[in-house]
């Protein structure tokens, strides 16, 4: 609810032009009629005051569900103490909704728009021939005219609603949606009651507040539990749609930007952690996201008791704060010194806490403990989700890599091959350059210092190509100690000179062994070659087949054949 300083002292000043003139106009125009009957009158208020204090809130919205009150009070007393009234009965509404000094503006606009909403009724009903303190039973007129006014009361309170959320707050909200359905119903039940009151309080007087005051507390209970038990059951239906939303992910960063921005969209959230155990020892942030951006995860990990978040990992409980003073002397971790509430919730799996979701706002009292319980039921969906993608990441992982070298393998690179031929055929690749690595004498290697030591020099040769490729290709292993390279949109030239680059590296930089024979066991540094073919599409192969064919053509013809130790380009 970001409103500007400006626009708030506008509102000020209308407040102050308004409000106190229309009081003044009332209390001359239309004087209550209340002499002799001071403890009716405060039965009245305090019944106002309990009704009011029974709001249901909807889409985040209050529905207010008094108007019956009012319409009794409206026909019994006039339009000043109606007024005066409404104005008390939005104060104790918010006060219930525990909207504090800081919210002085929601005090001042809802003093306007109550203000508005009795003033206008009343006005109109008063134009219309409308009287006070009668029976509007004994005709007909009279019962159509206190008709009209509960209609109209109810009418320009939608309008003044929509008006002020829709220029002023900015909200984009439907005229017709759930709230003015709840509204609508809520209405219908309640202004019959208003005059039910109305007409037992002129025949029995005050004790008629009991006769109808204590069946309508129970018609608000049992409003507000199936509001509750309905808004319960879109919550659940809403987590189980993100559970089967989240089974579906099968890579683990999917998963974690998933579950944030369905929490973000669900709840009133301006900051959100993700913490991983690690190790048993301590937690690291893994999604950090501040102000709906995601910031950095370089924060430091914290340890158990750490924080609330720490707090959360030893305890394995749900902890909710409505407000700084609760949690200000756990923290001192992530938080902002500008958060208010705080929902902390273990993310366990087999009984063992595997990380921990901290969510923030900067509202007082923005989180309810049936949210806590919802969030709570996706943590558990988040932890199975996270754990079968990491099991689908490794398995992926182990099918494409080769576990020595960590290289792509060759049922990787027989796949890439055949997806980039696929974009040549289809223009959008333009060229396509393959190397083809070989080493030289490598069994003479495996034969004198040992097969653990043909190992270290297959993986650093690996590290040495990642490297010297510079993320321009992808590198694989091809079988034993050959390697390759696919280098899309690469002129032929341009990968013969990284071959040649390539090539000199290995020649010039001696490998170290570790694992060697050798009875003493300190590293030794070994001198290998390699030999290497260079072919490119389109103009040497039209399919990967021939592709990688004439590359090795170039290898074993053109280098190796012509000593080894040398770069290989094919030639037609």
């Amino acid at each position: 609810m970001n409103i500007k300083p400006i626009v708030k002292r506008i509102n000020l000043l209308i407040w102050f032009l308004l409000v106190p003139a229309g009081f003044f106009y009332s209390l001359k125009a239309y004087p209550p009629h209340f002499s002799g009957h001071i403890p009716e009158l405060l039965a009245f208020l305090l019944l106002t005051c309990i009704v009011s204090a029974m709001p249901m809130v909807i889409n985040n919205n209050p529905v207010f569900i008094s108007q019956w009150v009012a319409l009794s009070v409206f026909l019994n007393y006039g339009l000043t103490i109606e007024m005066l009234f409404s104005q008390i009965a939005f104060i104790v509404l918010l006060l219930r909704l525990r909207v504090g000094k800081e919210g002085w503006f929601r005090y001042l606009i809802n003093s306007q728009m109550f203000f508005v909403v009795s003033f206008a009724s009343g006005i109109i009903y008063y134009a219309l021939g409308g009287e006070t303190g009668i029976d509007v039973l004994n005709g007909p007129l009279s019962f159509i005219l206190a008709a009209t006014y509960a209609v109209l009361s109810y009418l320009i309170n939608q309008i003044v609603l929509f008006v002020y959320f829709k220029f002023l707050y900015k909200y984009n909200e439907k005229f017709f949606d759930k709230s003015l359905l709840w509204e609508t119903v809520t209405t219908v039940i309640t202004f019959p009651i208003g005059f039910v009151l109305y007409t037992i309080y002129r025949e029995v007087g005050i004790s008629a507040l009991l006769f109808v005051g204590i069946p309508f507390a129970s018609l608000s209970i049992i409003l507000n539990l199936y509001y509750s038990s309905q808004n319960v059951n879109e919550y659940l239906q809403k987590a189980a749609e993100i559970g089967h939303q989240l089974a579906e992910r099968v890579h683990v960063n999917d998963v974690i930007d998933l579950f944030v921005q369905k929490l973000i969209e669900m709840l009133p959230v301006d900051f959100a952690y993700v913490l991983d155990v690690v190790n048993r020892e301590e937690l690291v942030l893994i999604r950090r996201i501040e102000n709906g951006e995601v910031k950095p995860n370089d924060l430091p990990p914290l340890r158990k008791n750490q924080g609330i978040s720490g707090i959360v990992w030893s305890s394995k409980k749900s902890y909710l704060f409505s407000a700084k003073k609760e949690w200000w002397h756990y923290e001192n971790g992530y938080l902002p010194t500008s958060v208010e509430s705080v929902m902390g919730v273990p993310i366990v799996r087999n009984n063992e806490v595997v990380g921990v979701l901290i969510l923030a706002s900067r509202k007082k009292r923005a989180f309810e403990k049936m949210q806590l319980m919802i969030v709570d039921i996706l943590c558990s969906h988040f932890a199975v989700a996270i754990e079968n993608a990491k099991h689908y990441e490794i398995t992926k992982e182990y099918s494409e890599r080769c576990p020595l070298t960590k290289l792509y393998n060759y049922r990787y690179f027989e796949s890439m091959l055949t997806a980039e031929f696929t974009k040549l055929h289809q223009f959008e690749r333009k060229l396509l350059s393959l190397i083809i690595l070989d080493i030289d004498h490598f069994k003479k290697v495996n034969d004198t210092y040992g097969h653990q030591s043909g190992n270290e020099i297959l993986c650093e040769l690996a590290r040495r190509l990642e490297g010297l490729t510079g993320g321009r290709g992808t590198v694989a292993r091809y079988g034993g100690e050959e390697f390759v390279i696919l280098l899309p949109d690469m002129e032929k030239e341009d990968a013969y000179d990284t071959a040649e680059r390539i090539r000199k590296t290995i020649a010039d930089m001696p490998f170290t062994l570790k694992e060697h024979l050798g009875e003493e066991k300190i590293p030794l540094l070994v001198n290998i070659t390699a030999s290497i073919g260079v072919a490119a599409a389109p103009q040497d192969a039209d399919d990967s087949l021939a592709l990688i064919r004439h590359a090795d053509r170039a290898l074993y013809v053109g280098a190796k054949r012509a000593g080894r130790n040398r770069v290989a380009e094919y030639v037609k």
